[in-house]
């Protein structure tokens, strides 16, 4: 039961990222909190077989500061890397008139 609201705080961290950074029209709208239920899933499991007592509050600092940052890393990194792409693209575009070819 207490993965699923690790899991809940890793998905609502995940959103406030979404909405917080720049370039979210960069990638997809569920992206951010998905990849942030994802983090906050595997790390509580992780830190709970290291022996950390899931009653104890520091495996819920710890699972939502990572899960958090994991959202953010992620969504500056894919925001910067979709601009940078979409870049190289028009420039193909505007100097051969097909993408990929030389």
């Amino acid at each position: 039961m207490e993965l699923l609201f690790a899991a809940l705080g890793g998905a609502v961290l995940g959103l406030a990222a979404r909405y917080v950074l720049p370039g979210r029209t960069n990638h997809g709208a569920v992206l951010l909190p998905a990849i942030g239920t994802i983090v906050a899933m595997v790390v509580w499991v992780a830190l709970t077989w290291f022996g950390w007592a899931w009653n104890g509050g520091w495996i819920w600092w710890a699972t939502l500061i990572i899960a958090g940052g994991a959202s953010v890393a992620s969504g500056m990194t894919l925001a910067r890397s979709r601009v940078a792409g979409d870049s190289r693209m028009l420039h193909e575009l505007m100097r051969t008139g097909h993408p990929g070819r030389a």
